[in-house]
């Protein structure tokens, strides 16, 4: 927990999965965060909550129906989607939050 909260306070993107290993969607969104993580690399952070192991985190964040990707900046909640989401739109998202545009790609 004090990893998650180290790493939502970064100045950098920080892409929080809140999932369920029951989900059939969330097992669809797994391979799509690896995909983006491979291609932003060290730019942004991608966590995996599984909601069943962390039910006080899931409540904290209004967790209501996985997969549910929230991302950080600063501690900040800078953007929410409910739903399998696809990797051009999450890079997208994240690219919109790096630093500076001096560090796009």
């Amino acid at each position: 927990m004090s990893d998650f909260n180290q790493l939502i306070q970064e100045n950098k993107p920080t892409l929080v999965d809140f999932h369920a290993t029951w989900c059939g969607p969330c097992r669809v969104q797994g391979p799509i965060l690896e995909d983006v993580k491979n291609k932003l690399g060290d730019k942004v952070n991608i966590l995996k909550v599984d909601i069943d192991q962390n039910q006080e985190l899931a409540a904290k964040f209004n967790v209501r129906s996985v997969p549910t990707l929230i991302m950080f900046k600063n501690g900040e909640a800078v953007w929410r989607a409910v739903g399998v989401q696809q990797a051009d739109l999450l890079e997208q998202k994240l690219r919109d939050h790096f630093e500076t545009k001096s560090d796009e790609f």
